[in-house]
């Protein structure tokens, strides 16, 4: 009996090695993980300070990148929601869904577009009603669509903010009923 207790506690002291030998190894490779990841995501972009600097150095490039660093990013402001209105056609009145956002160059155009939301809105409304429903079946009707309701944000921004802010209007989302 005394030798059966003796395996029975060798079998333990093994199996409890063996326990923290597995709980030491799985450590192990949550810290290489972690270790990779970071790495990985760690954001190193000398191959980009690279090209960076090597265009920099380069006159027409600087020359070829000069007018867009003017005009500013593009960027897009999307209206809150679609636009949704009844238009009127030949044998029966059509519902129109239109989703659309707003091209500007610059935070500051993409800044002041933001604080007159409502007003574009407005106006976007008021174009998007005046229109029928046989024009916005062809492409053509919708590109003068789109045309007329810039000049006429643009419009509403030069008397508001002293400038057109708004580059392009474009549908995102066209839906006729």
């Amino acid at each position: 009996m005394a030798e059966e207790d003796e395996e029975l506690a060798l079998k333990n002291e093994q199996g409890g090695k063996k326990k923290w030998l597995l709980i030491g190894a799985g450590g192990v490779v949550v810290v290489l993980l972690v270790v990779v990841l970071l790495w990985l995501f760690s954001g190193d972009d000398s191959s980009t300070t690279i090209a960076e600097n090597s265009a920099s150095s380069d006159p027409t490039a600087a020359a070829a990148s000069g007018p867009a660093a003017e005009l500013g990013t593009a960027l897009y402001v999307g209206m809150p929601r679609p636009f949704v209105f009844n238009v009127p056609g030949d044998k029966r009145d059509r519902l129109v869904q239109i989703n659309v956002q707003l091209m500007v160059r610059g935070v500051d155009n993409e800044e002041s577009a933001k604080k007159h939301i409502p007003l574009i809105e407005g106006t976007l409304l008021q174009v998007f009603s005046s229109t029928t429903a046989e024009a916005l079946q062809t492409a053509e009707g919708k590109d003068k669509l789109r045309e007329l309701a810039l000049a006429q944000v643009q419009d509403v921004m030069q008397e508001i903010a002293g400038n057109k802010v708004v580059e392009k209007v474009l549908f995102t989302g066209f839906v006729l009923q």
